[in-house]
Order: structure tokens, then C-alpha cells, then sequence
């Protein structure tokens, strides 16, 4: 399944080494002005430009630019499905050669061959975390959406390893790279201004929406939920959750190649897309800015 989503649907298409990596939104309403700096914001924050947190070669390197497709007129929705694309520029299918006949502990190598009978070893192809920034193009624009309405999505990197002062990130990521090693982390995401009622009490409950989301993220190993959400039910508060990512399985030191020391440094602005296109989904048959359009 590569559609996420029942009234706002995001599919989502690309491998890590092919042309590129890009997605389809429907059911976004008409005459909604799309902002492309926030977008171009979203994807730099994705890439780790934004920060001064250690990131892959390949993330400081890939430009990161959308190229729309369909669904816009001098970026005003049109009301049918928005295509976009996203180059790989920097993609360099060499370093990878030496494991077309390995199937790498921690990665989905095997199970995509049982599955397919064919693999993309270069970098992982679907299963490569290149395919979430195609999620960031999506959720930037859902996140502009909610915001007409005064829902707000943000998130926040909380913890590497055990470490939860962000004053000591840059030094422990150092030293974990300096290893050759990985480290996995925390993100914390924060709804504001979602309404009480969103959610259904047995088996649509809200956060079982949101899980379902941040879970489909690759590396997510976790999510916990804190407040803001009784019985399934938005309770009007500010919803608190929390979603914890593996360190890679992919190491320098075992494997050589451009690999992220910490995933969940990037991950900060998928957790968001997915999040706000979880809340655009189940909410969007009561925001103004659909209501007021033709679609």
C-alpha cells in the first residue's frame, strides 16, 4: 500500500537511487495559495541545512527542490490532484554494489526479495528513508492547511540515546560518528488547536490515527501518547505524543558509504507531515477553508 489516507489521499512513489522520488495529493480544496517558501523550509529542515547536527553526506548534498507536476496555476490549487517530483541529484548507486548479493542485518533486504522476488539494493530503494521526502512536500502543505484554522503541528528532537539535553547533542553525535556507529533518538510532536470531538471511542480513536501514521515512518519503533486525548476523543488541550527511532542498522563502520550517525535528527519535519496529514484527514470535513470551497 503506498496511499496513505480516506478523504485527503497522499500516494506516495520513488526509490532512493532511481530518477526520483515524488507523491500525488488529492482532495485538497481549490483556490488555497500554497506557500513554497514553508515548503523549501520543511525540505531544508529534513536535510539537516537548518542545524548543526551531524547529517549524511548525501543530505547535505542533495538539492531538495520540488518540481510540480499538476494541480496548480501560479500556486493556487486547482481543486485536482497536486503531482510532484523530487530529484535525486546526488545519488550514486556504486557504493552499493558490493552488497547486490547481501542481505544486511537490520534492513529490509530480505523480506522485500520473500516478498517481490526482486530488490532495489541500491540504498535500500522503498525502504530507504530518501522516499520521506516526498512526505514532507505533502505534510508542508497540510500543515498550511490546518493552519487556516488555527491547528498547529510542531515537533522537536527530545533525546539521543539517553541523552536529553540538547546543549550535549552535537558532542555525543560526534563521538558516536567518530566511531563508526549509530545512535537512535526521540522526537516529540505537539497538536495545538485541534477541537474536542475529533476521534472515534472504539476503533478509530485518534490516537490509534496518529500511530498508524507515525509508525508507516521508516526506522519508528515506538509511539506514546501524553495528554490532550481521553477515550479516543480530542478533548480540546493540546495533544503531547511521542515517537522514538532506531539507530540505522547501516554503520560505517560495517558497511563504509554516506549514512545518518542519528536518523531521528532528520526526522523532525516527517514526524510532522505525517501527523499533519493524519489530523488534515480525519478533520478536513470540518475546516472553514473546505467548507468555503467548491470542492
Amino acid at each position: 500500500m503506498n496511499t496513505f489516507g480516506q478523504k485527503i489521499r497522499f500516494t506516495d512513489f520513488g526509490e532512493s537511487h532511481g530518477v526520483a522520488v515524488g507523491g500525488v495529493l488529492d482532495g485538497v480544496p481549490s483556490r488555497f495559495k500554497i506557500d513554497m517558501a514553508a515548503i523549501q523550509h520543511d525540505l531544508d529542515r529534513r536535510a539537516g541545512r537548518t542545524g548543526d547536527l551531524i547529517v549524511s553526506e548525501r543530505a547535505q548534498n542533495e538539492k531538495d527542490e520540488v518540481e510540480f507536476l499538476s494541480g496548480l496555476l501560479d500556486g493556487v490549487t486547482l481543486g485536482s490532484p497536486i503531482a510532484y517530483i523530487i530529484r535525486n541529484t546526488d545519488a550514486r548507486s556504486e557504493d552499493y554494489e558490493a552488497l547486490k548479493n547481501v542481505y544486511r542485518d537490520g534492513h529490509a533486504d530480505k523480506v522485500y526479495e520473500l516478498k517481490y522476488g526482486i530488490r532495489d539494493y541500491r540504498g535500500g530503494g522503498r525502504a530507504s528513508a530518501r522516499e520521506t521526502v516526498a512526505r514532507v512536500v505533502a505534510g508542508s502543505i497540510a500543515k498550511q492547511l490546518l493552519a487556516q484554522d488555527n491547528i498547529r503541528v510542531g515537533g522537536q528532537l527530545v533525546q539521543i540515546g539517553e541523552e536529553t539535553d540538547p546543549a550535549k547533542f552535537k558532542p555525543l553525535l560526534e563521538r558516536v560518528q567518530q566511531a563508526g556507529e549509530s545512535i537512535g533518538g526521540v522526537v516529540e510532536c505537539r497538536i495545538k488547536g485541534l477541537p474536542a470531538g475529533v476521534g472515534e471511542p472504539i476503533f478509530d480513536k485518534l490516537q490509534a490515527r496518529l500511530a498508524y501514521a507515525i509508525m508507516s515512518i521508516n526506522g519508528c519503533r515506538s509511539f506514546s501518547y501524553d495528554s490532550g486525548i481521553v477515550g479516543g476523543i480530542s478533548d480540546g488541550e493540546e495533544i503531547v505524543f511521542h515517537c522514538r527511532f532506531k539507530a540505522t542498522a547501516t554503520t560505517a563502520k560495517q558497511y563504509g558509504g554516506r549514512h545518518d550517525v542519528c536518523i531521528a535528527v532528520r526526522a523532525v519535519p516527517v514526524v510532522e507531515a505525517m501527523t499533519a496529514l493524519a489530523v488534515l484527514d480525519i478533520q478536513s470535513s470540518n475546516l472553514q477553508i473546505f467548507q468555503s470551497s467548491n470542492c
